[in-house]
């Protein structure tokens, strides 16, 4: 494979875990097929852990290459090996990683990782999937987005089955798969996935606050002081729901006409969405303290989605003091307790959902009493906490593969032709 597909952002990785132990830095590699400055929760969430655990362990980086990487490279001093990728059609924003297994080989073969952890399925995954088999190397996974349940929404249901049977061969080809909550690991434990291990999503709380509540940014969406403000923050896409987001705010306007609907992100239902709700206020895609701002300036959270392995969208809106309405499903499943911090309806019941939705403008005091109980629920929820979980599930993955190569060691040693103590 030709040079160019691979570079490194450093010219090699650090001498000082070399020789790394389980008392000492770990070397990790952590492969994605998507990473900031991309938006998306599974980009967000890889590079909290990246940032987390570079705290005390080696970690290298792989991903696709970017069209931001030509003007912004990774910052010095990170451990970044960027390979070829293509847009991904209908998320031109995003790239897919081309395989890279000679390249891979190469690399891990001159500075082998301890252990190699693997948060997307696509083409670069698979091929640092069979590097690691190749070379010996134990491999942790992440089970992140329902690709399988999206295809019915792309006019590709046809390979449901077959692309849900790649993330079972997949997954299982590693030593443990990672899953963000309690219930979707009993879910694809059901399917037929092997060594599942729940690991929590964290949240910032010094950013996603009540305190972030901004008049200023209420006047420019020109609404009142108690005029109620519903949110709807993600990807505007056919995955998320977005029919029952409609008949939900055109509900909601009805029990109260002064409900406004605020949309953050973008995709290819804008359009259509825009069509639907001419009165709602499009802000686009919003980072770091503007989004924040977004979150604590609205006062009611509506999520639809059922396509959600967790959904950190949720978990950023109880944090910022909002009243959460979404399915009995992901982050809301674990998160909320119906009628204290928030209201869940019935995966099978968008009735409810809509009916929910419409309490939560009707009733100004359960509203302002959700919202007070929202931020608190998750107030502990802190990324450090998180990021030492998955240490100590890679630790344990690591004992045992030595325990095993120890095991094996000593069957190997007794030889019928091997001399004993008794002989």
């Amino acid at each position: 494979m030709r040079n160019t597909e691979l570079t490194t952002h450093t010219s090699a990785w650090h001498d000082t875990a070399s020789s790394s132990s389980l008392q000492n830095a770990l070397r990790v590699a952590v492969v994605t097929e998507t990473y900031p400055p991309e938006i998306n929760g599974v980009a967000m969430t890889v590079a909290r852990l990246v940032n987390g655990l570079r705290a005390k362990h080696d970690v290298q980086v792989v991903r696709p290459r970017q069209a931001a990487d030509s003007e912004h490279p990774p910052e010095d001093g990170s451990q970044t090996i960027l390979t070829r990728g293509f847009p991904i059609p209908r998320y031109p924003e995003l790239h897919m990683g081309l395989p890279a297994h000679s390249a891979l080989r190469r690399q891990w073969k001159e500075r082998k990782p301890d252990l190699i952890h693997i948060a997307t399925e696509g083409p670069l995954g698979w091929s640092a999937l069979r590097v690691a088999r190749q070379l010996n190397i134990p491999t942790t996974s992440d089970f992140r987005t329902n690709f399988d349940l999206y295809s019915q929404h792309y006019g590709i249901g046809w390979l449901q089955r077959p692309i849900g049977n790649y993330l079972k061969r997949f997954h299982n080809a590693t030593q443990c798969t990672m899953v963000p909550t309690a219930k979707l690991g009993a879910e694809l434990t059901q399917r037929g996935f092997q060594n599942i291990q729940v690991v929590a999503r964290g949240i910032d709380t010094t950013l996603f606050n009540s305190t972030r509540r901004s008049d200023a940014l209420r006047a420019i969406w020109g609404v009142r002081t108690g005029q109620p403000v519903a949110l709807y923050v993600g990807r505007i896409a056919p995955e998320k729901n977005l029919s029952l987001l409609i008949e939900a705010y055109h509900q909601m306007k009805v029990v109260n006409p002064d409900v406004q609907l605020v949309v953050v992100g973008s995709g290819p239902e804008q359009e259509s969405l825009h069509q639907a709700c001419p009165d709602a206020i499009f802000s686009g895609v919003q980072r770091g303290e503007a989004l924040a701002s977004h979150y604590a300036s609205a006062d009611i959270f509506v999520f639809p989605s059922l396509s959600e392995t967790f959904g950190n969208v949720t978990l950023e809106a109880l944090a910022s003091g909002l009243a959460c309405v979404a399915f009995d499903h992901a982050a809301a499943s674990e998160l909320i307790e119906h009628g204290l911090n928030g209201l869940v309806a019935p995966c099978h019941r968008p009735d409810r959902f809509i009916e929910e939705a419409s309490l939560l403008v009707s009733d100004p005091a359960l509203r302002q009493s959700l919202r007070v109980r929202a931020e608190q629920s998750v107030a502990s929820m802190d990324w450090t906490r998180i990021v030492e979980g998955v240490e100590q599930g890679w630790l344990d993955i690591l004992r045992a593969a030595r325990h095993r190569e120890w095991a094996h060691s000593v069957k190997s040693d007794r030889s019928p032709f091997s001399t004993s103590a008794s002989s």
